[in-house]
């Protein structure tokens, strides 16, 4: 007689044994081969070292037209070591970010809702072998006290929302995750908050899985390589996991191509091999999508490899990437796929995350909490046996609109785009022509009134009312057409209106 234990082991191994897809694998291959060539990467490293001011200039001219740069214009810019040539690099990334998204940036909130993996990753630590970290899986009533308290009490529109690889955390709850979140609707000081669009960060997943998930209506499908150098992909993730097969997830983008999620999110784990290698990489996956699709990445995520609880493999790294080249990386990023958006998260310090983000990043997070359950029960904040990560900054969105306000950023809460159908290549041609960041503009002002009214401290108010001026007032100027339309959209916020947008 079978208990229950093995009933659920064998269930479990099961589903394991069947997630993998071979066909789903060859099938976008080119000539049996992947897109991603180690040694010609390499080469392009080595054969362009002469980076000089007139070459360097005119890749710079080829970012401001919003056009993807080669490999070898990447490589060229990754190896500029004079200071002021670095300046000019970073000044570009800046007017390329102005051009395409203006003046916005956009915030979220991880929610965590399992730590339950598989998986063995060395420098993780939701890895299975892991014996001190706290297992859990939030159901969906603690999912939505999760929920009641991003929207509730921080004021998030948007999340993204990371699972760890598992039977318990399949397909179906996935889905219904994403339905229980949606469901949540609190009362604010004027109007009501909700959480508008749920990105996904996942493992991979096959095209009849990503089909439901499509379904559902998720936002950004993402799934980063962590890295893309083979033989180091294969060390740090052990050959007898799911993790462990390279090209599954080297190709999950494209299956989520196919399944109708056309807004894709890819990213590398820097610190586990060479930053330049990765950056080439992440160009390269960048392109290899453009051909295939027509679309490239809707956002790339750059992190850096964080210490864990009980993970000794994040200790004393070979390929720890400094500050001073993490800013050339962000900036080589920005200027090589100059439509992305470019998501800078909390693993970084507060002071790190003020330099870095006038390099041309789009995305932030505040207030996150990244242990199972964490924002509900204030408690376990920080708790490293229930991270995967230890976080660099948490201070609260309150505390860091204020600060990009200060800075003349003004923060948006928008989620129009995604409703209206503006995603996919719809999104990438306007992107590329700077259309979308005047729709953007518009609706940032809009739902940063409607964010200041329900959640803002009386000085973020105070600073955030000067942005909203000069906002209403370039509108005015730049786009005199839709500037009545705006004022009747913001009056309406203003007396608690909720949700309009353009």
């Amino acid at each position: 007689m079978k208990t229950v234990e093995n009933t659920e082991f064998n269930n479990a191994e099961t589903w394991i044994r069947d997630r993998i897809k071979p066909e789903q694998i060859t099938k976008y291959l080119n000539n049996g081969k992947c897109f991603i060539d180690s040694e010609k990467i390499e080469v392009a490293l080595r054969s362009n070292t002469n980076s000089d001011k007139t070459r360097v200039m005119e890749i710079l001219q080829k970012s401001l037209a919003i056009e993807t740069l080669t490999p070898d214009e990447t490589a060229c810019l990754l190896n500029v070591e004079d200071a002021e040539l670095l300046a000019q690099m970073e000044q570009t990334a800046a007017k390329v970010k102005r051009k395409v998204y203006d003046n916005r940036i956009v915030t979220f909130a991880p929610l965590y809702v399992s730590n339950l993996c598989v998986n063995d990753c060395l420098y993780c630590g939701f890895r299975k072998s892991n014996k001190t970290a706290k297992r859990k899986r939030l159901n969906f009533d603690e999912i939505k006290r999760e929920t009641e308290v991003l929207v509730g009490q921080i004021g998030h529109k948007r999340l993204i929302v990371v699972f760890g690889e598992d039977s318990q955390t399949d397909v179906d709850y996935i889905a219904e995750t994403i339905q229980a979140i949606s469901e949540v609707k609190v009362k604010t000081k004027k109007g009501f908050s909700q959480i508008r669009r749920s990105n996904v960060n996942a493992a991979p997943m096959s095209i009849e899985e990503l089909k439901i998930l499509h379904e559902v209506g998720i936002g950004t499908f993402q799934v980063f390589q962590e890295t893309y150098h083979r033989k180091t992909y294969e060390k740090v993730h052990p050959q007898n996991t799911l993790k462990g097969d390279y090209l599954w997830r080297l190709y999950a983008m494209h299956r989520a191509m196919e399944a109708g999620c056309d807004d894709v999110g890819i990213g590398a784990l820097f610190g586990l091999y060479d930053w330049k290698f990765e950056v080439m990489a992440l160009l390269n996956h960048a392109v290899e999508l453009e051909a295939k699709f027509g679309i490239g990445p809707h956002t790339i995520s750059f992190p850096r490899l964080e210490p864990a609880d009980n993970t000794p493999f994040t200790q004393n790294l070979k390929y720890a990437v400094g500050d001073r080249d993490f800013r050339k990386l962000v900036t080589v990023i920005r200027l090589a796929v100059p439509y992305t958006g470019m998501i800078l998260t909390a693993r970084e310090n507060a002071e790190m995350r003020r330099e870095i983000l006038p390099l041309g990043c789009t995305q932030t997070d505040a207030s996150s909490k990244i242990g199972i359950g964490s924002y509900a029960n204030i408690a376990d904040s920080q708790q490293g046996n229930k991270q995967q990560f230890i976080l660099g900054d948490i201070r609260s969105l309150d505390t860091v609109v204020r600060e990009l306000a200060q800075s003349g950023y003004i923060t948006s809460f928008c989620t129009a785009g995604y409703r209206c159908g503006r995603t996919g290549e719809k999104i990438m041609n306007l992107l590329r022509c700077g259309k979308e960041g005047q729709f953007c503009k518009l609706n940032a002002v809009i739902t940063f009134r409607e964010w200041l009214d329900d959640f803002a401290s009386p000085e973020t108010i105070a600073i955030g009312e000067k942005i909203i001026a000069k906002e209403i007032q370039e509108i005015k100027e730049r786009m005199p057409s839709v500037y009545p339309q705006l004022m009747n959209f913001y009056e309406q916020t203003r007396a608690g209106q909720r949700d309009i947008f353009f």
